[in-house]
């Protein structure tokens, strides 16, 4: 099996997180704000990553002082980067969600697996044809699965297509800064980041509920440790050998296992259509990677 398609079952596995995490989520808020969920999940997150970073450390060779140095300042600065625009995407999708249904913010958040090809063609980036039409198919999926009412132009959807350009703009980010710099201490500096601007926020705009905190503690460490701490280092490890395209599509399965982990966890059935939805991704998946499959 080649790299790149070990690279796409990594992302398979951190889209599964991501959509079992969406049940976690949605608990989660009935006791808590926007920010400060994301605020703690982020933090926990980035703090769960430190004894993965001091194990692989005190296996490194250490001699070269000046190299660790300089490869700590381009960790830090591309996490701080990272971590931004992390905020901002997944802020406005978090208070996107309060002004807008679920079904439309899933719709419109996966529109970034068409806009990262779009950018990829202004960072240069060779995007075969089989690429588009399995993103195309995708999203006719996606409408399938996420669309039951009629689509509008309301506040919380214009913050969802806002935060889908953000989302995109941080897969590229991710795939240029783990050619430079370690994936595990990218993404623990970029939670931070993350977590540090969320707290803020929360602290100004929200009413910090201690009592709120503990209630939703499960939902919270899973958000914090599977969803931030394992699933975005996943994301950053399968992005070393995928195209951002390709991750792209991996990544929207998270939908898919949304649906699964509704249906599991809360009881939750999905129309005729939704199915279908769920069937065409599998087969965007599929047609993205044939020339893949072609070569392996």
């Amino acid at each position: 099996m080649s790299k790149e398609m070990k690279s796409v079952f990594i992302l398979l596995l951190t889209a599964a997180i991501w959509g079992f995490a969406f049940v976690a989520q949605r608990i989660g808020m009935d006791h808590m704000g926007a920010f400060t969920f994301n605020g703690i999940r982020f933090a926990l997150g980035s703090i769960s990553l430190l004894p993965v970073i001091y194990f692989f450390s005190k296996k490194s060779d250490n001699d070269k002082e000046e190299k660790i140095d300089a490869d700590l300042n381009t960790t830090i600065s591309s996490g701080i980067i990272a971590g931004i625009i992390l905020f901002i995407a997944a802020s406005l999708q978090q208070v996107g969600l309060i002004y807008t249904t679920a079904g439309k913010a899933g719709f419109i958040t996966s529109l970034y697996i068409v806009l990262v090809p779009i950018l990829g063609i202004f960072l240069k980036q060779k995007t075969h044809y089989t690429t588009w039409i399995g993103a195309i198919t995708a999203v006719i999926g996606l409408y399938f699965l996420s669309i039951n009412e009629n689509f509008t132009v309301e506040l919380g959807d214009f913050l969802e297509i806002i935060g889908a350009f953000f989302w995109a703009g941080h897969i590229q980010l991710i795939d240029k800064f783990v050619k430079k710099v370690d994936a595990i201490k990218l993404s623990c500096v970029q939670f931070a980041a993350c977590a540090v601007l969320s707290l803020i926020t929360a602290f100004i705009f929200e009413d910090v509920d201690f009592s709120g905190i503990q209630s939703a503690l499960v939902p919270i460490l899973y958000g914090g440790i599977m969803s931030a701490g394992v699933a975005y280092t996943l994301q950053a490890v399968g992005q070393k050998y995928a195209k951002p395209s390709h991750a792209a599509i991996a990544l929207s399965m998270e939908a898919v296992f949304a649906a699964i982990g509704g249906i599991i966890l809360l009881q939750e059935t999905l129309p005729v259509k939704g199915y279908f939805g769920c069937a065409l991704m599998l087969a965007g998946m599929l047609i993205t990677q044939a020339e893949n499959i072609k070569h392996s």
